[in-house]
């Protein structure tokens, strides 16, 4: 709900990313609140993702290897996406932790 309005005003281009990024915050209606919706509802999302991993370990859901298998898939991609949306902003903490993750 919130990342088609964000990556309506966002421009990928490296040089400009964080201004449009800004100018989300600044510029757009409620830019600022959709954009925290967004972030707090990614976090939200990791928590239910490990509350249902800790119910699968509780309950023994892993001695369904392929279940198990393909929830481990899931959640490299789940991960892999998470961290390519930490690093669109392109500001400081997403140069250096796309640093950290490619080095």
């Amino acid at each position: 709900c919130t990342g088609l309005p964000l990556a309506m005003h966002y421009t990928s281009d490296i040089a400009t990313a964080f201004s449009s990024v800004a100018h989300i915050c600044r510029d757009v209606n409620f830019g600022w609140l959709i954009r925290n919706m967004h972030a707090n509802g990614a976090s939200f999302f990791f928590i239910c993702i490990y509350l249902h991993i800790g119910r699968g370990l509780y309950y023994g859901s892993y001695l369904y290897k392929e279940t198990w298998n393909i929830g481990v898939v899931l959640l490299l991609l789940v991960m892999m996406t998470v961290f390519v949306g930490y690093v669109l902003p392109w500001g400081q903490m997403s140069f250096w932790g796309a640093t950290v993750i490619t080095n």
